[in-house]
């Protein structure tokens, strides 16, 4: 625990509210932590896929550097294409008119980046000013994509696949403990309380397994472990498509955490995946 409390006193501090009680299985993520060890040491380490990870989100600073209003159509492209469950559903908004509506909504979420209290009332406005239907679920992902890449001590990973509440999917869920998971129904929020808790409990569980630095970076990656098992064993058919059937154990974690748009120690290449094919790219903003 000094290590986890070190590790938390360091991360900008985030607003006292009242956390939920996650029971989590013990076992669901020792499964998993070995899996994600196992997958990334037969692909050149553990270490390449948080390097990638620091890639990914330096990127993103870069590009929102100097506000989104500033930001431009081609720079927007380049993150566009880490986000695996927001690239290939923002055909709608990659003409001028529609990019100007991502922006300002962007530029509305980060104008209260330092206080996090608000997390959940920008979130709100930010998918408010789009339509809420199935075709802009994707929304959600967008703003939480940016926010966690622009600050991840601040704003732990907030996307539907780590937990969506409404269709009762997610991380959360594969690693619930429960005899009877495929018939519960689990009644924890998927807001900005329930995100921190998980990552609180998850920060302990990789301490308590040796990992002291870089957690951040692992614990995105376990979700996305979990998430990817989850993804496999139902046969690629959930997400089919996002993902297509995996080449590798971890085809899918790449996948979900936006990694097959990075290529770690190979300069400014960021189109190029981390195994070194070359992802799709978006549309052109014309």
């Amino acid at each position: 625990m000094g290590v986890l409390s070190a590790w938390l006193s360091q991360a900008p501090k985030v607003p006292e509210i009242a956390r939920p009680h996650l029971d989590l299985s013990g076992e669901s993520l020792r499964e998993a932590f070995a899996g994600m060890v196992k997958g990334a040491e037969e692909q050149g380490g553990i270490e390449r896929y948080v390097e990638a990870l620091k890639l990914k989100a330096a990127l993103f600073r870069e590009v929102l550097s100097a506000g989104a209003e500033a930001m431009a159509p081609e720079r927007f492209m380049e993150i566009c294409a880490f986000m695996p469950t927001v690239r290939r559903r923002l055909a709608l908004y990659l003409d001028a008119r529609g990019f100007a509506r991502i922006q300002a909504a962007l530029a509305e979420l980060m104008s209260g980046m330092s206080d996090a209290s608000t997390t959940d009332a920008r979130l709100a406005a930010f998918c408010a000013r789009f339509p809420e239907d199935k075709e802009h679920r994707f929304i959600r992902d967008l703003a939480a994509e940016v926010l966690h890449n622009l600050d991840g001590e601040r704003y732990p990973l907030m996307t539907r696949w780590v937990w969506d509440e409404k269709a009762n999917t997610g991380v959360l869920r594969e690693i619930w403990f429960a005899d009877d998971i495929d018939h519960l129904t689990i009644r924890v929020a998927d807001d900005a309380a329930t995100f921190l808790m998980l990552r609180e409990e998850l920060a302990q569980f990789l301490t308590e397994n040796g990992i002291f630095r870089d957690v951040p970076q692992y614990i995105d990656m376990l979700c996305a472990q979990v998430y990817a098992e989850y993804i496999c064993a139902q046969g690629g058919t959930y997400l089919r498509t996002d993902f297509a059937a995996p080449e590798d154990p971890m085809q899918h974690t790449r996948r979900l955490l936006g990694l097959d748009g990075v290529s770690p120690g190979s300069g400014r290449s960021r189109l190029k995946a981390i195994d070194g094919a070359v992802i799709e790219q978006p549309k052109r903003i014309e």
